[in-house]
């Protein structure tokens, strides 16, 4: 059905989007520069975690008292979860960057943070459109969100082709082509929200 009125649920999942891309923010533009900085990165990254968990609860709460919804209980769920998955991600890369005591990202990990950003910022902008009920106007961001996941595809597979050609070092290989194939799985939730998105558009128009 094509919603007419306002709707908490709504709300719930633009506090969620609006969690993951300040998380996303914090992610690519903090700089470290020591092991207590990288610490402090880290954990911060779980204070996020931690909040998104906590919103989750909330929705899941919301959704349970609730008799009539805007959009299907299924995509509410759906859509909170996917932004889910791309905090986790998140916390994920910084909670590696700290156990390898990585204190200098290279390029790649510096570019995928910026597609982070960008990617969750986009998010953002179609929930909030959701939120305001203008469905038709999601699609745009949805594009873009899908054209940032095929670029973070193509900077996973030459970053790591660069890696084996520039370094001998077993661990060194083992520990920055794990990094970025966290970064790019963050892209890849990305763009499973942007599906999801997809799905609410063809469900209420």
């Amino acid at each position: 059905m094509l919603f007419t009125k306002s709707d908490a649920l709504l709300d719930d999942l633009y506090e969620i989007a609006k969690n993951v891309h300040d998380s996303a923010v914090y992610f690519n533009q903090y700089k470290i520069n020591s092991l207590d900085t990288l610490k402090s990165f880290a954990e911060e990254m779980k204070v996020f975690e931690s909040k998104g968990d906590k919103l989750i609860h909330e929705i899941i709460l919301r959704i349970n008292k609730t008799f009539i919804t805007a959009i299907e209980r299924e995509d509410v769920m759906n859509l909170a979860i996917k932004l889910d998955d791309v905090l986790d991600g998140l916390e994920g890369g910084a909670a590696r960057l700290y156990m390898y005591d990585i204190m200098e990202p290279d390029e790649t990990m510096v570019r995928f943070g910026q597609l982070i950003e960008d990617s969750t910022e986009q998010i953002l902008l179609a929930i909030e459109l959701l939120q305001k009920q203008k469905l038709p106007g999601m699609k745009e961001y949805i594009i873009r969100i899908n054209d940032l996941e095929s670029t973070g595809d193509e900077l996973e597979r030459e970053s790591i082709r660069r890696l084996f050609k520039a370094s001998s070092d077993p661990i060194h290989i083992m520990q920055f082509k794990e990094i970025y194939e966290v970064l790019e799985d963050v892209m890849d939730h990305c763009e499973d929200v942007a599906d999801a998105m997809e799905t609410v558009i063809m469900g209420n128009t």
